[in-house]
């Protein structure tokens, strides 16, 4: 008599096996979260019951920001070899610069919009932990990461893509954040050490920037970016909108802390740079938008690189506030409410496709296996390098 034979039993994969495919694109998420409740703070009106609303959101980008970092830690510990491999991987490695940001856009928004959950005392000393803990991850990502894409990556400027700025951009957001830790320290050399501090940062961050735009935006106009990687255009408003906060923001600090003239100063060059700044970040835009378009009638579908639409985006919220704020224009206070109901959206579809995502299993997605360098010394690559 034949039977049948017993059902195996089903292979469950373990949840560590899962965070494999977890790689440092995912700090984005808490960016953008972040982000979305600075730049609603730094709106000029409020409708009644927003700034509770954006003090939950800072506080779901809080905890997003704690289990990632140990999820992480975990990738580290049990994936050792695939976290050496994005590290050697020029699509993988630049996305080091997200962790600087992440931990700089919570701190942030810790001063600006988490004083109505943690208190002013505790709020500060929040931001101070994570301000030095960013600003250092910051910096030495802005320096390994271009030293491995010399020595170790071998990229070729022809295939240059907007995420190569990230690593370069995580200065700027130390240096539009860090006026928010001014008045609270000492007056006298203190102030003066971290505003000036802050200004030398922004000057680190643009010159490195403007350098990295040049074949970037050579290789926008050689030939479209791969439908996965269309959204990282934004990724271009990020130093944009960010320049322009952190002249702002210096420049509101500067009272009383550097000499008069050079608080006049620091007045004129807000608009000096500020203005021009934001119209080239307009039409970048609106060129990042049609090729977004020109994606979606293509097929692109839900990747992690679409949280590239939230967090420059944010910036540039920040960048027009600021400038009405120096200018007096009522017209970058509406050009800020168009953006930032611009970031509302972004940030929903970036959150629902995250959610959905992962209740599906389908994220973190593993990376996919590359073909082989065609020569000695020359990474591995993924076309797909932002899901």
């Amino acid at each position: 008599m034949i039977t049948a034979a017993p059902p195996l039993p089903a292979v469950t994969v373990p949840r560590v096996a899962r965070l494999r495919g977890l790689g440092p694109h995912w700090y984005a998420a808490v960016m953008g979260t972040a982000g979305l409740a600075s730049a609603g703070r730094a709106l000029p009106a409020h409708a009644a019951g927003l700034p509770d609303l954006l003090a939950a959101v800072w506080a779901l980008s809080l905890v997003l920001l704690v289990v990632l970092l140990t999820a992480r830690a975990l990738h580290w510990i049990h994936h050792r070899d695939q976290a050496r491999a994005d590290l050697l991987d020029p699509a993988v490695a630049p996305f080091y610069g997200c962790l600087s940001m992440a931990l700089l856009a919570v701190g942030g928004g810790a001063l600006t919009v988490g004083q109505r959950v943690l208190g002013t005392g505790a709020a500060v000393a929040l931001d101070a932990v994570l301000f030095t803990a960013g600003t250092a991850v910051g910096l030495v990502a802005v320096v390994a990461v271009p030293y491995l894409m010399a020595v170790r990556h071998r990229v070729e400027p022809a295939r240059a893509t907007p995420a190569w700025l990230l690593p370069l951009v995580a200065p700027m957001v130390s240096a539009a954040l860090g006026p928010l830790l001014v008045p609270h320290l000492p007056a006298g050399q203190p102030r003066a050490t971290l505003l000036l501090a802050c200004l030398a940062l922004f000057g680190l961050s643009l010159f490195a920037t403007l350098l990295m735009l040049a074949p970037v935006f050579a290789r926008i106009l050689s030939a479209p970016l791969p439908l996965a990687l269309t959204p990282t255009l934004f990724l271009v408003l990020g130093p944009l909108g960010q320049s322009t906060t952190a002249v702002g923001k210096i420049a509101d600090a500067a009272p009383g802390v550097v000499p008069a003239p050079c608080v006049r100063g620091l007045g004129v060059f807000v608009m000096l740079y500020g203005v021009p700044v934001m119209g080239f970040a307009l039409l970048w835009l609106a060129l990042a938008a049609a090729h977004v378009v020109r994606a979606r009638r293509q097929g692109m579908g839900f990747t992690m690189s679409w949280w590239a639409f939230t967090f420059p985006v944010g910036t540039c919220v920040t960048g027009a506030t600021a400038l009405a704020r120096h200018t007096g224009l009522v017209a970058y206070d509406w050009l800020a409410a168009g953006l930032y109901a611009v970031l509302v959206a972004a940030w929903s579809a970036a959150a629902f496709g995250t959610v959905r995502g992962l209740l599906s299993g389908e994220l973190p997605a593993a990376p996919r296996t590359a073909p082989p360098a065609p020569r000695p010394g020359t990474a591995r690559t993924r076309s797909d390098a932002a899901r």
